[in-house]
């Protein structure tokens, strides 16, 4: 890779942030005919690739694996190899025991013809970018026609007295660590935190412990799924303490262990302390006041990814940085809309209402992939009723389905549809269950489509599959 180019060099596209939003963007603006610099400060493929989507599930796969395989009679099941399965995660990262490899994302770049520079990267005024490298070099782009923001966000530490200065682990380090510690604590009761207990755990961490501030798992999902959830985590030996919070962490010794002050009582001990408690974005050193913006926010953006309070259509931000939906799936969506509005305000097209991004508000698919899994899309009954929709809801258990009772011994999980009553279509669905992920697309085009109920009667799910369930909530609806 080139990792200079000329000074105050001009193309029409510079995008800020390598991950998946901003390779989404640099690719698809060239497919537009228009030229571009797709500038990263670490590592072309970002966060996804690196320290959260990937390898997780690389670690998280053969958890599931071992569990499905407990609930068929005939098969012999053992413990994981956790060292085989630290090796296939760091396979997946380009990992090679020193230092994460990214050649092949850089190629991947070079090859749709867009430029890739390595460095940091600040707005300085309009349509201006400055590179700082990492030998202390710096270059100027200017674009003619866009900046894309695509820098995502960093974990958040909370405030607790000591939790700093005891060095946590937060996503990054507990996604691509080479050990497995014997005592686990994590904090929080979201995605990440229950994605990793699990792994974890399931990987020989002797104890594991989730302390959550509110009163459930998952907070955003339906509360069916979080109860489901905290049974399966107790069966499988990980404590969880919800409506609670740490208040003092004491680690007297770098690498020694770690003492967490509980506000119900008591102190629990671990090894390690993994803070999974929020995310934000990496706009404190963005240089966002030189075009009149507030640095370390959300960047706010209207529904073709603009940046608010910036004249001339000439900035946007896509992915967590704009804080809209902190998916990747959904930062990629963004930039595919992003890239899109570009090219045609390039020509001197208006972009229409077809680029008006709208998925990442009630479209939205999300998998947790925990063992139950959990996969919702669109408004939870809470949402739909806050949002004012007249709203009906059915659920269904998902084990008295023939499909899932083949899948699995004492299957356990649960279906819910949501249901606009004057519309008649669904506007949210959540599944619980092994395996139910590879039934959300189904419910994101039924959402997003808006597919009238009375339609969707007439997409028959095949026998016996787990799919099936559709067919079961539509008769509990009344079709």
């Amino acid at each position: 890779m080139s990792s200079q180019i000329e000074t105050d060099t001009e193309v029409d596209v510079v995008v800020v942030g390598g991950g998946p939003p901003g390779e989404n963007v640099a690719g698809r603006v060239r497919d537009g005919g228009l030229s571009c610099a797709l500038v990263e400060v670490e590592l072309f493929g970002g966060e996804c690739s690196y320290w959260a989507c990937v390898p997780s599930k690389a670690l998280l796969r053969p958890v599931e694996i071992r569990a499905a395989a407990t609930r068929l009679p005939g098969i012999e099941v053992g413990p994981l190899d956790a060292a085989a399965v630290l090796k296939r995660r760091d396979w997946f990262t380009g990992f090679d025991g020193s230092r994460h490899d990214d050649d092949g994302q850089v190629q991947w770049v070079e090859g749709t013809g867009a430029r890739a520079v390595r460095g940091h990267a600040r707005l300085d005024g309009d349509r201006r970018v400055v590179v700082q490298a990492h030998d202390g070099s710096s270059q100027v782009l200017t674009a003619r026609h866009a900046v894309v923001l695509a820098v995502g966000s960093d974990a958040a530490v909370p405030p607790v007295p000591g939790l700093a200065e005891a060095e946590p682990w937060t996503s990054r380090e507990a996604t691509s660590s080479e050990v497995v510690p014997r005592r686990l604590v994590v904090l929080g009761g979201g995605v990440v935190a229950c994605e990793l207990a699990l792994a974890y755990r399931g990987l020989g961490a002797e104890e594991v412990t989730i302390i959550e501030v509110i009163d459930r798992l998952l907070g955003r999902q339906e509360p069916f799924a979080g109860e489901l959830l905290a049974r399966a985590f107790a069966d499988a030996g990980i404590v969880v303490r919800t409506g609670t919070k740490v208040t003092a962490v004491r680690r007297p010794e770098p690498g020694g262990e770690v003492t967490l002050e509980i506000e119900d009582g008591g102190d629990v001990v671990a090894d390690e302390v993994l803070v999974a408690t929020g995310r934000r974005p990496r706009t404190h050193d963005l240089g966002l006041e030189s075009v009149g913006l507030q640095g370390g926010r959300y960047v706010d953006v209207d529904d073709w990814l603009t940046v608010s309070g910036v004249e001339g259509d000439w900035l946007y931000a896509v992915g967590d940085v704009n804080g809209r939906n902190l998916l990747t799936h959904m930062g990629k969506y963004q930039a595919r809309l992003a890239a899109d509005v570009i090219v045609r305000r390039a020509r001197g097209e208006q972009p229409g209402e077809a680029l008006r991004a709208r998925a990442d508000r009630i479209g939205a698919p999300s998998v947790v992939f925990t063992d139950p899994q959990v996969a919702s899309v669109g408004y939870t009954e809470a949402d739909a009723r806050a949002k004012g929709l007249s709203v009906r809801t059915v659920e269904y258990d998902i084990g008295s389905v023939a499909g899932a009772a083949l899948l699995a011994d004492g299957y356990r999980g649960r279906a819910k549809m949501v249901v606009d009553e004057d519309r008649k279509v669904v506007v949210g669905a959540t599944f619980v269950g092994q395996d139910v992920a590879e039934l959300l697309h189904s419910a994101t085009v039924a959402v997003v489509g808006a597919v009238p109920l009375s339609d969707l009667w007439h997409a028959v799910p095949s026998y016996p599959t787990v799919s099936e369930v559709w067919l079961r909530l539509l008769e509990a609806y009344g079709l």
